[in-house]
């Protein structure tokens, strides 16, 4: 099974990991993993004050910080997962990474809103359920 990680580096993320520690089916060296972060836009004013150079310095040093502890997980499981990492909003890159990729799975933590703050805040779970083609795995 292909099964794509969308992570956060929030506890939520870390309550996905030990979630998959204890399914076998879904922690296992048959499957094939990517772990996937998504960096947020900097706003146009700090992109162009802070040239192109720094910018994407600093999507891959924040990408890094998210992706390095999912990656020493799963290597102590004894996976060598993928790592990837795209600028812009999570829940959409999310689903366009899962869909384009032909993934079986999308595992993700979720923080467990509810609808009301759903529709007052928003919610990447909610977009990724809402354009997501691949089955979704929602983890509280």
């Amino acid at each position: 099974m292909k099964i794509l990680l969308a992570v956060d580096g929030s506890a939520f993320s870390k309550r996905m990991l030990a979630y998959l520690s204890t399914h076998e089916s879904l922690l296992s060296n048959s499957n094939s993993y990517t772990v996937f972060t998504s960096q947020p836009t900097l706003p146009p004013r700090a992109r162009a004050a802070l040239g192109k150079e720094i910018v994407e310095s600093y999507y891959a040093d924040e990408s890094e910080k998210v992706l390095a502890p999912v990656t020493k997980f799963l290597l102590r499981h004894g996976i060598d997962a993928k790592s990837v990492w795209k600028v812009g909003p999570a829940g959409a890159t999310i689903a366009k990474i899962a869909t384009d990729g032909k993934f079986d799975l999308v595992v993700m933590g979720s923080h467990g809103h509810g609808a009301v703050m759903n529709m007052v805040m928003g919610s990447v779970a909610t977009q990724v359920l809402a354009h997501c083609k691949v089955p979704v795995l929602l983890v509280r």
